[in-house]
């Protein structure tokens, strides 16, 4: 790369808002200028750091240098709010006075159990908003390298570069089903052959807690009917009614196993997935409080 002293922030903002939207012609209307404005814009943010920044296709996608700098416009975006608000502390705040977005890429899970808890105490201290981005656990930071997301829950804890990695403990899930799925499917227990044609209930198909177990279990690669329910709600409520066994957190099924309300395929076997918190490195009270806020509720829920 050529010698960078200094990146226009007009390009740098162009580029970001062209890969969130995806087409010039959205970028356009959204900065009020042309579509061949916000052309030349990227061109020459590109001719100034010597590197491609976009894949010209639809939706637009960034290179991994443009991803670099995609971060950099959303960090930069950040810290001037920020700025902004510290100036104007102990001041009234209107209702112009803009808010703080913050995208976060988190796994069904945790989103349906604790993390809501800390966003609504956030938003008690800080003028911001969050977008929701979810993702299973064992994909959240490639959303965040790719400069999507500020912060996400993963399941991975090599640090995406640029970022902070928080342990925040691990969630525990059992394999379980309604005693009348048990008595139809799997009479004889959990056999081989058995759980081959049982019914199962997966989140979506980038959920691989199911298959994981039973590759665990039985040493083979299963493929059982599956039904796909994207809704954690939903979910609980098919394997409670018999659609099929699904891997359910513990905190959500160890009173009802105990009181034979549901069945483990396999007593005492458990699914142990470590999560973590990873959030841009950057001098910021919104971050460290987001992240003080997410490890704490994280505590009440996980191992």
């Amino acid at each position: 790369m050529k010698d960078v002293t200094q990146i226009d922030p007009v390009a740098l903002r162009t580029l970001a808002t062209a890969v969130r939207l995806g087409t010039f012609e959205a970028t356009a209307r959204e900065l009020h200028v042309t579509p061949s404005a916000v052309s030349q814009r990227i061109k020459a943010l590109e001719t100034y750091v010597g590197r491609v920044l976009v894949h010209r296709v639809k939706p637009l996608e960034a290179t991994e240098a443009g991803q670099v700098l995609v971060r950099l416009a959303a960090q930069t975006e950040l810290l001037e709010r920020e700025a902004v608000s510290e100036l104007l502390e102990g001041e009234q705040h209107d209702d112009e006075t803009p808010f703080v977005s913050v995208p976060i890429a988190v796994n069904a899970d945790a989103l349906y159990t604790w993390l809501i808890d800390a966003l609504v105490a956030v938003q008690a201290s800080h003028r911001v908003t969050f977008e929701i981005v979810r993702e299973d656990q064992s994909r959240t930071t490639e959303r965040l390298r790719r400069g999507d997301v500020m912060a996400a829950v993963t399941s991975d804890p090599r640090p995406v570069p640029g970022c902070r990695v928080v342990k925040l403990g691990i969630m525990r899930y059992r394999a379980v089903a309604s005693s009348e799925w048990m008595h139809a499917h799997l009479p004889d227990g959990p056999l081989t052959t058995a759980l081959a044609r049982a019914p199962m209930v997966a989140f979506d198909r980038n959920d691989t807690l199911q298959h994981d177990f039973l590759r665990k279990v039985t040493r083979r690669h299963l493929t059982p009917p599956v039904t796909w329910i994207p809704s954690v709600g939903d979910f609980d409520n098919a394997v409670r009614r018999g659609m099929g066994w699904g891997m359910i957190p513990e905190t959500q099924v160890r009173a009802d196993v105990d009181a034979g309300r549901l069945v483990e395929l396999v007593p005492g076997r458990r699914t142990e997935v470590p999560l973590f918190w990873q959030h841009w490195r950057l001098e910021s009270p919104l971050m460290a409080d987001l992240t003080s806020e997410i490890t704490g509720a994280a505590q009440g829920w996980l191992g």
